[in-house]
């Protein structure tokens, strides 16, 4: 597991939010993917947090 929240330079698919969260936690990456998809389905702010994430986490260095 990941000790900081990172997004990486590989494995991503749009800007690496769900990849990052994803090693952070410990969990698949297109599980993380999923999720976020499905909860989209529901009203809330969920892409709005996904922007935010996108601008504050930073880029792994490796």
């Amino acid at each position: 597991m990941a000790s900081t929240l990172t997004r990486p330079r590989n494995g991503k698919v749009i800007a690496g939010v769900c990849a990052g969260l994803a090693e952070r936690f410990g969990w698949n990456a297109n599980v993380v993917r999923l999720l976020f998809l499905l909860s989209c389905l529901l009203p809330g702010p969920q892409f709005l947090i996904y922007i935010v994430l996108w601008v504050i986490m930073p880029k792994r260095a490796y």
